[in-house]
């Protein structure tokens, strides 16, 4: 799934492709809010709007500023209580940084880890393939099952390890 860029009038825009596109409008996420007891506020189309321009990883911190910079009335706790429930509903889904700060990924293709360089500072995604062959080890060498998302490990990426770069332990 890849997230559908939203229009101004709440319409769908075009050039996002995926297999399993998902067809969000901002009506659909109003009435999902609504359902769910929250109202539509000028604060909350802005989450959404910032959302849909969205690529990749956002801290909750870099959503506050972004919506700030459309309405400047955002208040943090609407956006956590938001991003709360588009996670409940698979909108978006949570990961913690290398730093540990909680970040999430907007329509996440599939559930995904990282690697994290303490050398060059680079992050690299572990795709779902790549990181089903670490899950089954911990569950099959500890019987403890992992959820993926909350997988970051920090080490030395391949350069950095070549030219002797500081930063972490030599692995």
């Amino acid at each position: 799934m890849q997230l559908v860029a939203i229009g101004k009038h709440g319409d769908i825009l075009d050039g996002v492709t995926s297999d399993a596109k998902v067809h969000l409008r901002l009506d659909d996420v109003r009435d999902l809010l609504r359902s769910r007891g929250l109202r539509w506020t000028p604060q909350r189309r802005a989450l959404v709007e910032v959302l849909a321009r969205t690529n990749g990883h956002v801290t909750t911190t870099e959503l506050i500023e972004r919506c700030r910079e459309m309405d400047p009335a955002t208040i943090p706790s609407t956006v956590y209580r938001t991003m709360d429930v588009l996670e409940e509903v698979g909108l978006v889904r949570h990961g913690h940084g290398a730093d540990g700060r909680e970040e999430f990924h907007v329509l996440p293709e599939a559930e995904h880890g990282h690697l994290h360089c303490h050398g060059c500072g680079g992050t690299w995604e572990i795709d779902a393939q790549e990181g089903r062959e670490i899950v089954r080890s911990l569950e099959r060498g500890r019987g403890f099952t992992v959820d993926l998302s909350h997988i970051t490990i920090v080490g030395r990426c391949a350069a950095c390890r070549e030219t002797g770069a500081p930063g972490g332990s030599q692995a």
